[in-house]
C-alpha cells in the first residue's frame, strides 16, 4: 500500500513582512498570507485533494492559514493541536529585523541561526516581556517545555516523537493526512522523512504556502516529493526568503 501526506507552510505574516525573527510570538497573517492560504487552497481543490484529519501548532497565523483552507475545500474534519509543531523558538533574536541583525552580525552568522541545525541564537531572559507574552499566548504548554531559545535540533527533538507516535499511525490506517505547521518545525519533519545532513538542511527551505506532497512506500519510505505550484514560482519565493537574512546596502 503506497501513502501520501501534504504538508504546508502558513502565509505571510505581519512580521514575516517586517522580516523580524518571529519564532513562538504570535503575529496574525497580512492580507498577502491570506491571499496565500487562499491560492494553496484553490491549488489543493484543483487537483482534487481532500483530507481525513490535520495537524497543526498553536500559532495564530498557522491557525488561520488552516482555517481557510479547511473552508475553501469545505472539510470539517478532526485537527490535531500542538505545541511540538510550533516554529522554532528564536531566543533573543525575536523581533529584531533580519537584515539589521545581518548587518551587525554578518550574513554568514544569520545563515547559521536561520537555517544550520545544532547552532542556537542567544537565549531569552524569563525577565523580558517577550517571554512574558510568549508564556500568555501559550498557557497551555507546560513551563518546563516553554524554550528560552532552539536550534533546529531542539525543534527536531520535541517534532520527531510526534511525528512518529501520532502521524505516522494516522498515515498508516489510511487517513489522508494535511499537517499545516511552521517553517522550521516542517525542515525538521523533511529532515527525518530524507535523512538529510545538517549540511544539506542547511540549504532547504520551505516556501511559504506552497503545498509539498510527499508519497511513501508501504514500509514509509519516501519515493517522491513536489510542490503543487510552478517550479519558477516556487524559485521566486525560496529566494525572496533568502534575501531577508542579508545585510542592506
Amino acid at each position: 500500500m503506497a501513502y501520501k501526506v501534504v504538508f504546508v507552510r502558513h502565509g505571510e505574516s505581519l512580521w514575516n513582512k517586517k522580516n523580524l525573527f518571529t519564532g513562538w510570538y504570535d503575529p496574525p497573517l497580512t492580507k498577502k498570507g491570506i491571499s496565500e492560504a487562499r491560492i494553496s487552497a484553490l491549488a489543493l481543490k484543483k487537483k482534487g485533494y481532500t483530507f481525513d484529519i490535520v495537524f497543526t501548532n498553536l500559532h495564530r497565523r498557522t491557525l488561520k492559514t488552516l482555517q481557510i483552507i479547511l473552508g475553501k475545500l469545505r472539510l470539517k474534519i478532526p485537527v490535531k493541536k500542538t505545541w511540538r509543531l510550533n516554529e522554532r523558538h528564536y531566543g533573543a533574536l525575536i523581533g529584531l529585523n533580519k537584515a539589521a541583525t545581518a548587518k551587525k552580525y554578518g550574513e554568514k552568522q544569520v545563515l547559521l541561526w536561520r537555517r544550520s541545525y545544532s547552532v542556537r541564537p542567544p537565549a531569552l531572559s524569563k525577565e523580558d516581556k517577550r517571554y512574558k507574552q510568549i508564556a500568555k499566548t501559550y498557557k497551555s504548554v507546560p513551563r518546563k517545555y516553554l524554550p528560552l531559545r532552539e536550534s533546529l535540533a531542539d525543534t527536531y527533538k520535541r517534532t520527531i516523537p510526534y511525528w512518529n507516535r501520532e502521524i505516522v499511525p494516522a498515515i498508516k490506517s489510511g487517513k489522508k493526512v494535511l499537517v499545516v505547521a511552521s517553517g522550521n518545525s516542517l525542515r525538521s519533519l523533511i529532515k527525518k522523512i530524507d535523512c538529510l545532513s545538517e549540511k544539506q538542511i542547511l540549504k532547504f527551505a520551505v516556501p511559504y504556502c506552497t503545498p509539498l506532497v510527499y508519497e511513501f512506500d508501504s514500509k514509509m519510505k519516501p519515493k517522491r516529493h513536489y510542490y503543487l505550484a510552478k517550479a519558477a514560482e516556487v524559485k521566486r519565493t525560496l529566494a525572496e526568503m533568502a534575501a531577508q537574512g542579508k545585510a542592506k546596502k
